[in-house]
């Protein structure tokens, strides 16, 4: 499985579809809907504080309806906006149960989770 890092969900493409995708966006419902134009397998966001509502991790539970496996990490352990930074310092804060059921846990850096889930075999839903 391939792992593509991109600052922006918005610039997820077909060659990402059933792969994992790495962002520095935000996990909110509008960045989920901006994943699903090419559906990851698994898909890293940052969880921006959580928010008003929970919004900055509503695309978790959107992306699970989907059958997509996410994750966010600390908006503290990652610059929001830089994929890099999601990909080198970030830390798993929340996962859908996709993502839980693949292994992935809270605290877990996200190295660790696409490391693992990159050498995994993956079905979607």
């Amino acid at each position: 499985m391939k792992i593509f890092v991109i600052d922006s969900i918005s610039a997820v493409t077909h060659e990402m579809r059933g792969q994992i995708v790495v962002t520095g966006s935000h996990g909110g419902g509008s960045a989920a809907r901006l994943a699903l134009a090419h559906p990851p397998a698994f898909a890293v966001f940052n969880d921006a504080g959580v928010g008003l509502n929970n919004a900055g991790i509503a695309g978790l539970e959107i992306l699970q309806r989907q059958g997509v496996a996410a994750c966010t990490v600390s908006h503290v352990s990652a610059a929001i906006g830089d994929a890099q930074s999601t990909l080198a310092t970030g830390v798993v804060t929340h996962t859908n149960a996709l993502a839980h059921d693949h292994g992935v846990r809270v605290n877990q850096s996200c190295a660790e989770a696409i490391s693992f889930l990159s050498k995994a075999p993956f079905n979607m839903g």
